[in-house]
């Protein structure tokens, strides 16, 4: 059998750091360990030095089969991150509202089937800018991949960067907040608090955005994506003439754009999958994706404490 303790932990480091666990798991040698020595294999552990104190609660110990030199997959959580497409809803004002209905009820699907049997059939109408949606290189260019011809590697289970500005008080997300992050081959999401004002008169006015040249970074630093959670990845603001620097770069070089995200303060900076895959239609630039990420519990974080990095279920 294999021995495990679960447990939270609050660790004071003579640097003056301070680091918080939630149901951390460490493997045990027996099930009566003294929390002395859960301190001392935490601490191991986790690799810590300078280590001044550690108060531990919430212990639980128990045993599991042991694995035959295989490591247990690591438990995930998911996270959504996407807006809830409802019935006259808008996404970018000016846009026209989907509109949900029946095609066939219940009720009128009863004479086709059997004594007991029914169905409904749903059906909307919408424009692909509804939501939080995807762009393809056909949204910008005549003749670009349409959603049909994106890669499933270029949309399911990219490694996350998260990038923050929010509650910076600045709307462009410049090269100097990329400059920190390796890229390549990862979905690059900017949490820039955007997403707060979704649903509101206020959602889209002076909205945060990526500047060209840092989206030319991240096509010279070989990212797979960009979404952002704001109303638009460029400045639509009538000061930037129209211009689209961001989605002019990025769908140039196939890399996909989404747009609309929500809950990207539940993401830890590192650590993350990201998926947004959109159904494969021809001819169409745009449209609404499930936008979703993975995380392992050991790598969430709690974005609402100062101490920094914390571990939570």
């Amino acid at each position: 059998m294999r021995y495990r303790a679960e447990l939270n932990a609050d660790v004071t480091l003579t640097t003056g750091g301070r680091l918080q666990t939630q149901g951390l798991l460490v493997d045990v040698p027996h099930l009566d360990v003294t929390q002395a020595d859960l301190a001392t294999i935490l601490v191991g552990a986790l690799g810590l030095r300078d280590v001044e104190r550690v108060e531990l609660s919430g212990i639980r110990t128990f045993a599991e089969p042991a694995t035959t030199g295989v490591p247990a997959p690591p438990r995930l959580r998911f996270v959504e991150l996407s807006h809830v497409i409802s019935d006259g809803m808008t996404t970018y004002p000016g846009m026209p509202s989907p509109v949900v209905s029946a095609h066939l009820t219940w009720a009128d699907s009863r004479p086709r089937y059997a004594e007991g049997t029914e169905f409904s059939l749903d059906k909307i109408e919408m424009v692909g800018q509804t939501g939080t949606y995807l762009d393809a290189p056909r949204h910008r260019y005549e003749g670009g991949t349409d959603l049909a011809g994106l890669p499933l590697e270029r949309l399911a289970d990219l490694p996350a960067v998260v990038v923050r500005t929010a509650g910076s008080g600045r709307r462009a997300v410049t090269e100097a907040d990329l400059e920190p992050y390796a890229v390549a081959g990862h979905a690059v999401l900017l949490h820039t608090g955007g997403d707060r004002g979704w649903g509101t008169p206020g959602y889209g006015v002076d909205a945060p955005y990526l500047t060209g040249a840092a989206a030319a970074l991240l096509v010279e630093r070989g990212a797979a994506l960009v979404g952002i959670d704001s109303i638009n990845l460029d400045d639509n603001t009538e000061a930037s003439g129209g211009e689209r620097p961001a989605h002019t770069v990025l769908l140039a070089a196939g890399i996909p754009i989404v747009e609309h995200l929500t809950g990207l303060e539940d993401l830890p900076p590192h650590g993350a999958r990201f998926t947004a895959a959109p159904p494969r239609i021809t001819a169409f630039g745009t449209f609404p994706v499930r936008a979703y990420a993975q995380v392992p519990y050991h790598e969430a974080h709690d974005h609402s404490r100062s101490a920094g990095w914390m571990p939570t279920r």
